[in-house]
């Protein structure tokens, strides 16, 4: 590490070169406040994305870097072939010679340790002597095939840190065999952009007047739950309403379901909103809704739309899949899987009492304030980062 040059007697930061290796941002713009929040913090960062994924090309075109470099990359197998293959093949090509181009002190590699990503730019991270942290969100104790099951082993052995998306997410990493250092850390958010805000204008053309307006953000499949959340609003009265914002396969079958409970005049459907607009929605509804269902492969890593309402002041519900009751923090708001008369229940009791549902919504964003911020999350990285980074060098000073 290169220290700051600082005027007078204050103390000198060290500064750290780090290298994060990320399609996430190709896939989500958002992510830069982040990395932004990161680069405050006496970290010279620069992050290596792929040059194109799944088509969405646009989302980096988004990005303006702010306190860190930003270096587009060739990556095989990439967007719409990897999603194929499960997004576990995919890798840079040169990214060995990224990695030895410059004397990094650290090399965050944000992928899962099954990848083939992971275990192709750790292998470069040991040839050069730069030690290497990677990230996990699996939540479930998983049998992976060969070659995956190797490239795990591989990493677990020889990675200096991980960081796990969540104290599930640590658990099974510890049942699986990593025996290093790790810390959990979520996602965050800017809590400047998503905040309180008048979207009077729009909750007028999505619900009449008097309207309980319950919503919905994510993917439209299956393990979403969103026949629990349909069958929910059926037990309600009839000033309860529903807005769904999403696509995918499971709609037909919603929508058989919507006509079926003669639910059509109290449910509408958007496939998509622009990442800009999302706020103003968040805004617009009364109550966000994340009713998840565990599946044998998946059950929810975390729920970003969670922190989002909280964040604008919205109050939320969610079921008890994965890390959904961690992420919202109060008891009462959380209800079973599957079960739609604890969640009409939940609801109910939010339409009756507007003036708790107010003070629930409040409450939320205070605690995105105090955990789920950019800020929050750089620090905890950052601070993760100059941990491993000195562990290393002082292993190294006792090798000599």
């Amino acid at each position: 590490m290169q220290a700051q040059n600082c005027p007078g007697n204050e103390v000198r930061t060290p500064v750290m070169k780090l290298l994060m290796i990320t399609r996430t941002l190709a896939e989500f713009a958002s992510i830069q406040g982040e990395l932004a929040a990161i680069s405050k913090l006496g970290i010279d960062q620069t992050v290596a994305s792929p040059r194109q994924w799944a088509g969405r090309e646009a989302e980096l075109q988004r990005v303006r870097p702010d306190g860190f470099d930003l270096l587009l990359t060739d990556c095989w197998f990439s967007g719409t072939a990897s999603v194929r293959l499960g997004n576990h093949f995919h890798f840079y090509s040169r990214i060995a010679e990224v990695i030895g181009r410059e004397k990094w002190d650290l090399v965050h590699i944000d992928e899962e340790p099954f990848n083939m990503a992971t275990f192709h730019a750790l292998r470069a991270c040991r040839k050069h002597g730069v030690p290497a942290v990677f990230t996990t969100w699996q939540n479930l104790n998983k049998w992976y095939p060969p070659p995956f099951n190797f490239f795990e082993k591989y990493v677990f052995e020889n990675a200096a840190g991980a960081i796990p998306g969540s104290k599930e997410c640590l658990d099974i990493l510890r049942r699986r065999g990593y025996r290093g250092p790790a810390t959990e850390i979520g996602h965050g958010l800017d809590p400047t952009v998503f905040r309180k805000r008048d979207a009077s204008r729009l909750r007028r053309s999505l619900a009449p007047e008097g309207s309980f307006v319950v919503g919905f953000m994510g993917r439209i499949h299956q393990e979403k739950g969103l026949d629990t959340l349909v069958k929910a609003l059926a037990m309600l009265p009839k000033n309860a309403v529903l807005l769904l914002v999403g696509r995918g396969p499971y709609r037909v079958e919603m929508e058989s379901m919507i006509r079926r409970l003669q639910l059509q005049e109290r449910v509408s459907w958007l496939p998509w909103v622009h990442s800009d607009e999302v706020v103003e929605y968040m805004n617009a509804f009364d109550v966000l809704a994340l009713p998840s269902r565990t599946r044998r492969n998946w059950k929810e890593q975390f729920g970003r739309v969670l922190i989002e309402a909280m964040a604008c002041e919205t109050c939320v519900v969610g079921s008890d899949s994965g890390e959904i009751p961690n992420v919202i923090g109060d008891p009462t708001l959380v209800f079973h899987e599957g079960n739609e008369q604890e969640l009409a229940g939940c609801l109910r009791g939010l339409m009756d009492d507007p003036v708790r549902c107010g003070a629930l919504g409040r409450q939320g964003r205070q605690r995105v304030l105090d955990h789920f911020t950019y800020a929050k999350v750089a620090h905890a990285r950052a601070q993760f980062y100059r941990q491993i980074s000195s562990a290393v060098g002082e292993m190294n000073a006792l090798a000599v």
